[in-house]
């Protein structure tokens, strides 16, 4: 185990949670590459989770679930990352929907208890289909061209959403649209056997292509009222700490590229030297800028989880921290790639090796949400206010 690790497993319950991410991580491994040219999420990993009983993780205990805590969750998604990234970034949608839905129970007992069992003993997987093609992020505050057109029995949805991660795989579908009868933005649950629900294979992008993350389209898909299941405003508007999911997942891609990098460097010898470059003066200075990046953006990422779990009476004040998790955690990924890619050199480029997927994958973590402009104005707005 690399020593970098070796903090932020504190006690038997961290390790536990970390040898079952450590499992699942090393068989999505074996398909990350195979996920990345077919762009699309690979079926047979979405078993692994299942079977590994990685998907019921933030389910509560009421539910045969491990009911994780946010530093529990961000240790099991940076280790997931590390074997790839676009499965833990999948899977973290459903991971922080469940854990949402528990610490804050504003849905219809019923209807929350009906998905939470299925979830335990079904299996069944779920995430928010929230962006559009006019809108893009639902962080921006657009409002969704998905209509929800009033019916006698409920409602009919029509509309398209993007970014909609495990499209095909998915069990559920929790759609936001704009309901016509209350003038405002709400969130259906769709089954996604219903009828009028069509995957379009749209996913074609430079990084996160694993994630399959294709269009989401809603044809006058037919609804009780009941599914209906949030509205705005239902929700308090404090921070979600289960966003970190994150920053943790590409941090954990920036550790496989340090991981691979070093490797690569104890190995490779060209002929001009009589040593591997590892021994080199500038690969070393690299490989230091790589562990002080990391070490720094992830103590951030881990205090801030611990201060969430252990003072849940300050998670307001947390807001801010939160946002800056992410920025810091997403560019210092980014810088550890570059970095990686830089060791390696022109091989860096190849296809025989993983650092070119390392490179790509990373960036889109600065397109997740909250973006930095965002977080640096807030935090410029409240500072200027403190004083």
């Amino acid at each position: 185990m690399f020593k970098i690790y070796e903090p932020f497993i504190i006690n038997d319950r961290h390790e536990y949670i970390y040898q079952k991410a450590a499992k699942v991580a090393h068989l999505a491994k074996s398909r990350r590459k195979q996920g990345d040219e077919e762009a699309d999420f690979q079926i047979e990993t979405l078993q692994d989770l299942k079977e590994n009983d990685y998907i019921t993780l933030t389910l509560s205990k009421e539910y045969g679930g491990e009911e994780v805590s946010l530093y529990e969750l961000l240790l099991a998604q940076e280790r997931l990352a590390i074997g790839d990234g676009a499965t833990a970034l999948s899977i973290g949608w459903h991971l922080g929907v469940m854990m949402e839905l528990n610490d804050e129970p504003i849905w219809d007992e019923d209807v929350y208890d009906k998905l939470a069992k299925e979830v335990s003993t079904e299996k069944k997987i779920v995430n928010r289909a929230a962006s559009e093609p006019a809108t893009g992020s639902p962080t921006r505050g657009g409002v969704p061209e998905t209509k929800a057109v009033p019916t006698e029995s409920g409602y009919k949805l029509t509309g398209r959403k993007t970014f909609t991660s495990m499209a095909t795989l998915l069990d559920y579908y929790i759609v936001s649209a704009y309901v016509e009868d209350r003038d405002a933005v709400g969130w259906f649950l769709i089954d996604s056997s219903k009828e009028g629900i069509e995957v379009d294979y749209t996913w074609d992008t430079v990084g996160m292509r694993g994630t399959g993350s294709h269009d989401l389209v809603l044809n006058e898909v037919m609804l009780s009222s009941k599914n209906l299941v949030e509205m705005q405003g239902d929700k308090k508007g404090g921070p979600k700490g289960w966003l970190l999911h994150i920053p943790a997942v590409y941090l954990g891609i920036a550790i496989a590229a340090r991981n691979d990098a070093i490797e690569f460097a104890k190995g490779f010898q060209p002929n001009s030297l009589d040593r591997p470059i590892s021994e080199v003066s500038h690969i070393q200075d690299k490989i230091g800028e790589m562990e002080l990046k990391l070490l720094q953006a992830r103590n951030f990422m881990y205090s801030i989880a611990e201060q969430w779990d252990q003072y849940p009476e300050r998670r307001e004040i947390l807001a801010s921290s939160l946002g800056a998790v992410k920025t810091v955690a997403t560019n210092t990924a980014n810088d550890v790639v570059d970095l990686a890619m830089r060791i390696a050199g022109g091989r860096g480029l190849s296809k025989s090796y993983p650092f070119e997927q390392y490179y790509r994958d990373v960036r889109a973590g600065l397109h997740n949400p909250p973006m930095d402009d965002m977080v640096i104005q807030s935090m410029a707005e409240a500072a200027i206010k403190e004083l």
